[in-house]
């Protein structure tokens, strides 16, 4: 059997694009992916970032809900030291009560901005210590069996909303392990401690009432087009849009040519931020098909979250679509 497909919509907003027509866009995404059989569609907890619009994620998730009707749609992930766990508690056993059986919450503990955006939003720098205690303190919510007398989630209270940690380090991997959590792996952005922390993870395994047995969901990129030039471009355009994100900040920073954005990639720096798109599968069906299929097997994978990275939303459809095709002809 084909190993099973998720996506993570990091619900971009394109230069010249409003925040408006990338919900369309993820609209559209996870319809696309429902058709295709993708189990679930996560989205990230990011804020002041200009060029993704996911910042409030537990209203995207209950937006793009309303136009599904079978896809898991979850948070991958809530960052739990910006929020109450009670607070996370109501928002998504509001979800899970409007869209029963197709919710699901997955926790990590970066503050998903930079240390500016931290104090805007009131946040403890010290608060990510406390994650192991917060995560419990959810769960608690949504079991319906609250670790402060007197005090519950409602909606939230017997929910049971399934939990998953994230991470990218063996800090998360330990947690998941020691909670029976499943544990995802941001291995489409953060390759390097992948396969130490998903053996951790699966040593240390716990089974829990949500969890018997261990559940690995690895993070990998994937551009599929009919022509594998094409693929090429796209996934060059991506990257060089990922390096403007990450050096060009601030509303005084200037525009960098592409030309200078290739030449900033073969220096250290440089070549460290194309590592962080390490794990990509980039080409013809049957190329995103071999390296899936080879990625999976080394990570020891239960399910590929895949982020689909092309830049027009017409193209991310179409590797969709052309991904889910051809890992299902695999086992046909």
């Amino acid at each position: 059997m084909t190993i099973p497909l998720s996506i993570l919509d990091l619900a971009p907003i394109a230069p010249g694009q409003t925040a408006r027509e990338s919900f369309a866009a993820s609209v559209a995404l996870a319809q696309t992916a429902e058709k295709h059989g993708y189990v679930r569609v996560w989205y990230a907890e990011h804020h002041n970032m200009p060029s993704i619009a996911s910042s409030a994620t537990s209203i995207l998730i209950g937006h793009v809900a309303a136009q599904t009707s079978t896809i898991r749609l979850g948070a991958g992930g809530i960052m739990l030291p910006n929020h109450a766990p009670l607070t996370i508690a109501e928002q998504f056993g509001t979800l899970e009560t409007l869209y029963p059986g197709r919710i699901d919450l997955g926790l990590g503990r970066a503050p998903g901005s930079d240390q500016n955006t931290m104090r805007a939003m009131r946040r403890d720098p010290m608060s990510a210590d406390q994650f192991p205690q917060d995560v419990l303190e959810l769960q608690a919510y949504l079991r319906g069996e609250s670790l402060i007398p007197g005090v519950q989630a409602v909606p939230g209270a017997g929910t049971n909303v399934p939990l998953y940690i994230l991470g990218s380090s063996l800090f998360g991997a330990q947690l998941a392990a020691a909670l029976g959590l499943p544990y995802a792996f941001a291995s489409h952005f953060a390759p390097d401690a992948l396969h130490d922390a998903v053996a951790t993870y699966r040593r240390d395994f716990t089974p829990s009432e949500q969890l018997s047995e261990p559940h690995v969901i690895v993070g990998v990129n994937v551009i599929a087009a009919a022509d594998g030039a094409d693929a090429a471009r796209q996934f060059e355009t991506t990257r060089r849009a990922r390096v403007r994100g990450l050096i060009a900040r601030g509303p005084a920073a200037r525009a960098y040519s592409d030309d200078e954005i290739d030449a900033f990639l073969t220096t250290p720096d440089g070549r460290q931020i194309a590592n962080m798109m390490k794990y990509s599968a980039i080409g013809t069906p049957d190329e995103v098909r071999r390296y899936l299929e080879e990625f999976a097997a080394s990570a020891q994978a239960d399910e590929l979250i895949i982020a689909h990275q092309s830049p027009r939303i017409a193209d991310r459809l179409r590797s969709v679509e052309l991904t889910a095709r051809v890992m299902s002809s695999a086992t046909a």
